[in-house]
């Protein structure tokens, strides 16, 4: 957060052009992209990032979960248990992948090595999808590890629909993108987050990911309406939503993932099941990891939410 707020003076620096990355994948990547399954064909239902401490629990009990969501991460360039219990698991239960290293929204080159091994594990596994954050890690060769927010304007539209479709073409599927939680905001952003995230999925012909947690430290942190903020949204676009805790600081919340989903989440969420319909949704949880039976009874709650809004939606 702190490398955040010392970026604020740097908005139009942050999107200067860059020569456009060539794709490995060849001129008809973009209709064998369009030919496959739409992703919310694919998946359905609830699902729970998938932890290492869970993984025997998992497969002694097979516990009532649609599916669940790898860290791309984690499975990148190793090998032994990691794998072994991957295999296990993507042999019982769909999988999707989610990563942090992309840097989409970033100025350095696109990073083609990572992405061939993004390949090569969506593969191994069946993933239904890849999904990444709508930011940037990295500057100048330089990891910052941290989801770093953009401005919200037409330059950077341009640049990130030039991105996206050269990953998209490599990796042959539409990639999903997720909103982030942000600390601050950019002075000379034109458009709302949520209007960018919808001119954005249209222009690029991506798809998203709503991190209803997210929604709320931002509009908390920022003083927005998050119900003007999921009204804005395309819901032909959203084929999943994350679930997770924050800590509250007093003057700010900070999306910690360490910590139950707390009502006013909840309510959000519900109101989310209204406006978009029981899309896949997942609890994510990275600190403080209870036991799976745990996970299992929040993730009930989720169910029970999405199955009651969707009857009276109905």
């Amino acid at each position: 957060m702190l490398v955040a707020l010392s970026r604020k003076a740097d908005a139009n620096g942050l999107l200067d052009p860059e020569p456009p990355a060539r794709a490995a994948s060849g001129g008809s990547a973009l209709e064998e992209r369009r030919s496959r399954p739409s992703p919310g064909d694919s998946i359905q239902g609830f699902g729970l990032g998938l932890r290492p401490c869970h993984y025997e629990d998992i497969l002694s009990s097979s516990p009532r979960i649609d599916w669940f969501e790898l860290l791309s991460e984690n499975y990148l360039d190793v090998g032994g248990q990691p794998l072994y219990f991957l295999d296990r698991i993507c042999e019982r239960y769909p999988v999707v992948m989610h990563g942090v290293s992309m840097t989409i929204g970033g100025t350095d080159p696109l990073d083609f090595e990572y992405l061939q091994r993004l390949k090569q594990l969506a593969e191994r596994t069946g993933a239904c999808w890849i999904s990444d954050h709508l930011c940037w890690t990295r500057h100048c060769g330089q990891q910052l590890h941290d989801l770093m927010p953009l401005p919200y304007t037409e330059e950077a539209l341009r640049h990130l629909s030039k991105r996206i479709a050269s990953v998209q073409d490599y990796l042959g599927r539409q990639l999903v993108l997720e909103n982030v939680s942000s600390y601050l905001e950019f002075e000379c952003s034109s458009l709302t987050e949520a209007q960018f995230l919808a001119e954005l999925s249209r222009e690029a012909d991506c798809l998203l990911l709503l991190d209803v947690n997210n929604v709320h430290v931002s509009a908390t942190n920022h003083g927005f309406e998050p119900l003007r903020y999921l009204d804005e949204l395309p819901t032909e676009r959203i084929v999943q939503i994350h679930l997770a805790g924050h800590s509250d600081c007093g003057t700010h919340l900070i999306d910690s993932h360490d910590a139950p989903v707390v009502p006013a989440v909840w309510k959000l969420y519900r109101e989310a099941i209204r406006r978009f319909g029981q899309v896949p949704t997942m609890i994510e949880r990275d600190g403080d990891i209870p036991p799976l039976a745990d996970m299992l009874e929040e993730l009930d709650q989720a169910r029970n939410i999405a199955l009651s809004t969707a009857s009276c939606r109905a």
